[in-house]
């Protein structure tokens, strides 16, 4: 009997050391192969999901998956229960307090910054798909209102002379496509301008990544209708290219392409010595970094009549991201007359979330110690009453310990852009994507483009490098 109960209680510890994207290995094989049928089963045949402590993720992978099967309304259902989790999630303070005296595992997933405002993207591509703009429009806003909020956070904590991650170009791009496929022009310029001084100011610093040539076009038409002569004349000289006038008679398709599959979370281990002083202190030690967190626990009285101090070997696990690397390098659009448009990058998801884990890792660091400090401190507790039971808390806390490895994985490693003025009526085109060296990959669409309107398109390619095998990590 204690034999089935030693074995199961490794069977749970080995369980419980798995990462995050191995203990949804079925369901993410099935959706980087593309079978989204059976992704979807793998989803809906979970029934304890929905409640479980990452049901923020389930319904934001839901989201993605039926918006990529074409169910846009359903996606939409899915995303929204995902944004009324994810609030009312970030209010919890007993999920905090529950992830620094257990395991982070073990607290609710509340969801990465990024994460939280790509749930708007997907939500508008959505509306727009359904021709409903005047909601997408809604995401928009509160896209803008969560960045607003987010920025507020970021800048409170801010570093001097660093550049943070807390504005975003790509948000103010989609908004400004938004606002010109519903005719405010003024809004349009607004945000397209934003989104080229985001770009310009932040995102080329950060992640060297410059303003897209269509949004520059954007900008510059967008003044020009607006009759902004000196915002056209500043932005010309700044961006080094001339306003020119094109005339259509047809229609637009704007067409986004998401590249690839974003990061997943893995976990790194770093050994510590720990102090333990008198007064309840605890210094954890890496000489090797040039590491050194004190904290401050409850005394333990007896401990304390013995008067020495006292050090062990401590592991403590933090987060990292696992890049995939897409297949695809480049992609045009080109339509049945010839005419082609490069897809341009507008958003690195993949470069945005280490940015956004590395700008946070003291606070990782200080999360992680903590957590080790308070563990320690009950097993000591324990052990001064019974040191077999406290050997044994102490056994359990170190084959525990564990960074938290969730976060959205159905996200595209990248996201780009173009936009194409077509004739009226139904129309082809064809989007070919390619790599250095590789035979080009084509995929057909037909659109019907009206009169002095936009058409929106949308295709994920989903080839990447695995996540079972790394190369580049943070």
């Amino acid at each position: 009997m204690r034999t089935r109960i030693s074995i199961a209680f490794l069977a749970l510890l080995l369980s419980a050391c798995a990462s995050y994207y191995r203990m949804n290995e079925r369901f993410n094989r099935s959706f980087e192969d593309g079978d989204l049928e059976r992704a979807e089963k793998v989803l809906a045949g979970n029934k304890k999901a929905p409640k479980g402590k990452a049901q923020l993720l389930y319904y934001l992978n839901r989201g993605v998956v039926a918006s990529m099967q074409g169910n846009f309304e359903d996606s939409n259902d899915f995303l929204e229960r995902a944004y009324e989790v994810g609030e009312d999630l970030r209010n919890n303070y007993w999920n905090v307090a529950t992830s620094l005296l257990i395991n982070p595992m073990v607290a609710y997933y509340t969801g990465e910054d990024h994460e939280l405002l790509l749930l708007h993207y997907y939500k508008a591509l959505n509306y727009l798909q359904l021709g409903n703009t005047q909601a997408a429009l809604v995401e928009c806003k509160r896209m803008n209102i969560k960045l607003t909020k987010f920025s507020s956070q970021y800048k409170s904590g801010a570093s001097k002379g660093k550049v943070k991650y807390h504005r975003d170009a790509f948000i103010h791009t989609l908004m400004g496509i938004i606002y010109e496929a519903d005719r405010d022009y003024n809004n349009a310029f607004i945000a397209y301008r934003n989104a080229v001084d985001i770009y310009q100011e932040d995102y080329l610093p950060m992640f060297g990544l410059d303003a897209p040539e269509q949004l520059q076009r954007d900008l510059l038409r967008t003044a020009h209708r607006m009759g902004f002569t000196n915002e056209l004349q500043r932005y010309e000289k700044l961006l080094g290219r001339k306003y020119k006038a094109q005339a259509t008679s047809g229609g637009e398709l704007v067409f986004f392409w998401n590249n690839g599959l974003g990061p997943v979370k893995s976990e790194w281990n770093i050994n510590f010595a720990l102090i333990r002083g008198r007064g309840g202190a605890m210094v954890f030690q890496n000489d090797e970094l040039g590491w050194n967190f004190p904290f401050a626990v409850d005394s333990d009285e007896e401990y304390e009549e013995k008067g020495l101090d006292d050090i062990e070997l401590v592991r403590v696990a933090f987060p990292k991201y696992v890049e995939r690397s897409p297949y695809f390098t480049k992609a045009q659009l080109q339509s049945s007359s010839g005419t082609s448009r490069k897809l341009e990058l507008a958003q690195d998801i993949n470069s945005i979330a280490f940015h956004s884990l590395r700008q946070r890792m003291f606070k990782e660091f200080g999360i992680s110690l903590l957590r080790v400090a308070l563990k320690k401190a009950a097993e000591y507790g324990v052990r001064s009453e019974n040191e077999d039971l406290g050997a044994i808390i102490g056994l359990v806390n170190a084959l525990t310990e564990r960074a938290d490895t969730r976060n959205w994985q159905t996200i595209p490693h990248s996201i780009s852009y173009t936009r194409l003025s077509l004739p009226t009526g139904e129309q082809s085109v064809k989007l070919q994507l390619s790599q250095s060296n590789a035979n080009a990959h084509q995929h057909d669409f037909t659109y019907t483009i009206r009169r002095n309107r936009t058409t929106f398109g949308t295709f994920h390619s989903l080839e990447s490098t695995s996540a079972l095998f790394p190369y580049l990590s943070y």
